[in-house]
Order: structure tokens, then C-alpha cells, then sequence
């Protein structure tokens, strides 16, 4: 069953969104329950216009921000549980994703990337940065640390990274389960998930699990449409850069993001006023 209303898609639902779309002033063509190419040009216009993800599929936030959306989320974080995320995990440990599978959902909700995309976002990205499922600390590599050096000292002087001199490297090095990087985006994440000052003055917060779990989705959810764009166009490689800014991990998240395709079903969200 299709996640929503799309090209081909016919029936009383259809003709409801054509409706609406007519109503907002978008020539959708008759409301006679056939998807067709009046219907999506109609809602592709629509949809750049509200600044949503322009797929010319009527999704859940599509359907909401024309009021026909049913109250109720169409969530696939329902569908998650320790079992059925191992199978995405196949090196890991079930006792690991048991102890920390929760927090990633709850800084999921508490974002709203609820949908099958983010979601799947998430635990692919959880799988390139650290398949053990538990939050990980940067390891000195030759990218961050001088040879003979574990300081993280090349980091130190990183304006990027809006790092101040040593020890600056060390204290703001990669932590959690997006691996968090540098001052500067130890501020703004702070700042995002309500640790205004707090996460900058105390990186080690972002090691901890429940606060992990809050950045990995505020991460994610401040680039939100771009991800959603490029998993659109099926191009996995960009949306992996979009958060790593390269391909480390690309195959691990490229195996995860299809194994969750193929677990998760597509489901159609309910169109208000319709049985």
C-alpha cells in the first residue's frame, strides 16, 4: 500500500485533496478522484509554496498543512522495538540496542522525525558512526592528532570548528552517537535541545545516552529537508555526507537504510472526514 497520495492514486481521498488544493487556489483540475498531472503540478506548487519537501506525494505533513490530515501521527516508531532494529544491526549486540534504543526515540518524538525516512536516517546514521548502539568517543586518528601526539591537537586551532587553542581539540572532540564535533557545534546543539551553555561548558554530557539520543535528532532534524531531498533521489552517499561531510561509514549506512526499506512497510495516512 502507498505511503500516501501520489501520481496514479485514485479514489474519494484523492478527490478531497483536489478539493482543498482548488479551495487554496491551485488549479488541480476536476475533483474526480484521479491523481493526474494537473493534480500533481497542483500540489507541487502547493508544497514549495508551504516550504515542505516538493515529491508531489501528499504525505502526512503535506495533508496536515492543507487541514485534511486525521489528528493522529503516522508514526513508524511504533513499529520499532529492540528485535526488529537488530535486524539492521546484524554485528550488534540485542542488549545494547535494549539499553539505548529508547533514548534515540525519544529524541526522535521530541523532534518529530517520526516518519519511515528520518527514522531510518537515524538508526543508519547510529550504524556508520557506532554499530556497538552505545554512544562512542572520538578515537585519536591522523586526522585529529599529530603523529606521536592523542591530544586531538589539530583540532585545537580549527576556526570551523570555532575551537580557541589547546585544549580545545580534547574537550570538544567527536562525542555520541552523531559524533558531535567542535565549539561551535557544541553551542548550537546545546542550544537546540534547551542545554543553552550547558552542553559547551560540559562536553562530556554528549557521551551520555539520554543526551545523545536528543542531539543525534536535533542534529538531524536541523537539516531535515535537504536529507529528505536527497533520499528522495535515492542518492544515499549525499544525504551520508550531509551529516559526516564524507562517506566514513557509507557502506555500514547504505546496508542499514535498506534492510529498514525492506522491514518497513509503506502505510497510507488517513485522510480526515473519510471512513
Amino acid at each position: 500500500m502507498p505511503v500516501a497520495l501520489a501520481n496514479g492514486s485514485r479514489g474519494a481521498d484523492v478527490g478531497l485533496l483536489q478539493q482543498r488544493l482548488v479551495r487554496q487556489g491551485y488549479a488541480a483540475g476536476p475533483a474526480d478522484g484521479i491523481f493526474g498531472p494537473d493534480t500533481h503540478r497542483a500540489l507541487l506548487q502547493f508544497q514549495r509554496d508551504a516550504n515542505l519537501l516538493a515529491d508531489g506525494i501528499a504525505g502526512m505533513r503535506t495533508l496536515a498543512a492543507l487541514r485534511l490530515a486525521a489528528v493522529e501521527t503516522d508514526s513508524v516508531l511504533d513499529e520499532l522495538c529492540p528485535a526488529r532494529v537488530r535486524r539492521l544491526f546484524p554485528h550488534t549486540k540485542i542488549s545494547s540496542i535494549e539499553d539505548n534504543l529508547p533514548h534515540i526515540m525519544e529524541g526522535l518524538r521530541e523532534f518529530g522525525l517520526v516518519d519511515r525516512p528520518m527514522a531510518l536516517m537515524a538508526l543508519s546514521t547510529v550504524r556508520a558512526e557506532c554499530e556497538a548502539f552505545t554512544p562512542q568517543d572520538e578515537r585519536p586518528s591522523r586526522y585529529s592528532c599529530s603523529p606521536d601526539c592523542e591530544d586531538f591537537d589539530l583540532y585545537d586551532n580549527r576556526t570551523d570548528l570555532g575551537n580557541r587553542g589547546a585544549p580545545d581539540g580534547r574537550r570538544y572532540r567527536g562525542r555520541g552517537f552523531v559524533q558531535l564535533t567542535g565549539r561551535v557545534n557544541y553551542r548550537r546543539i546545546g542550544r537546540l535541545i534547551g542545554m543553552d551553555g550547558r552542553l559547551e561548558e560540559e562536553p562530556g554530557l554528549a557521551g551520555e545516552p539520554a543526551t545523545a539520543g536528543r542531539i543525534l535528532a536535533a542534529f538531524l532534524c536541523a537539516r531535515e529537508r535537504i536529507i529528505k531531498e536527497a533520499l528522495l533521489e535515492g542518492d544515499l552517499a549525499r544525504a551520508r555526507r550531509l551529516v559526516n561531510g564524507g562517506s566514513h561509514g557509507l557502506d555500514r549506512f547504505t546496508d542499514c537504510y535498506r534492510r529498514g526499506e525492506r522491514l518497513f512497510e509503506r502505510r497510507r495516512p488517513k485522510i480526515a472526514g473519510t471512513p
